[in-house]
């Protein structure tokens, strides 16, 4: 006996394909979309960093070579709340860390560069205990502005060297 199936009893199996799945936010992706972080670079971060008040730039830097640059992602945001003082947050991507990093004299990773009204404040780099993270935020937020290091010579008074235990060479 034949079983011919005409054309509107026959089943094709296809494959089932599950749906597409999202790709999970990395830490810095939600510190962006969650926290209202702003992407930066060589090319914006002057005119970011003009637009007024106490701004932060996360420099990460490699997750795989300096996993507490992730724990920094993180507690970012806390350390705006717990510092009593508002503070907008940028980062930079990756590939262009290096290069912006060392614009800013800033050479460890993680690091926090801080820079209000247009102008640099001060860097502050390594994960650091709670407590003392939350103090160093405030101390360096409470600071004036200053010049970027490494830029210019430090002067140095004529009497410098008068209470020196070192000899001078002049």
């Amino acid at each position: 006996m034949s079983h011919d199936l005409d054309s509107s009893q026959a089943h094709i199996a296809l494959p089932v394909q599950a749906p597409l799945e999202k790709k999970p936010e990395t830490l810095i992706e939600r510190l962006v979309s969650q926290h209202g972080a702003t992407w930066v670079d060589e090319s914006s971060i002057e005119a970011w960093s003009r637009e007024g008040g106490d701004r932060v730039v996360l420099f990460a830097g490699d997750p795989v070579q300096f996993p507490e640059g992730q724990d920094v992602v993180v507690v970012l945001p806390e350390l705006r709340r717990a510092s009593g003082r508002h503070f907008e947050i940028a980062v930079v991507p990756r590939e262009k860390e290096q290069d912006l990093a060392r614009r800013y004299g800033s050479q460890r990773w993680p690091s926090l560069l801080f820079l209000r009204d247009g102008q640099y404040v001060a860097t502050l780099s390594g994960m650091h205990d709670w407590d003392v993270y939350v103090d160093e935020v405030k101390r360096v937020l409470a600071l004036p502005t200053s010049r970027l290091p490494g830029i210019g010579i430090p002067l140095v008074s004529a009497n410098a060297n008068a209470n020196s235990n070192f000899d001078s060479c002049h």
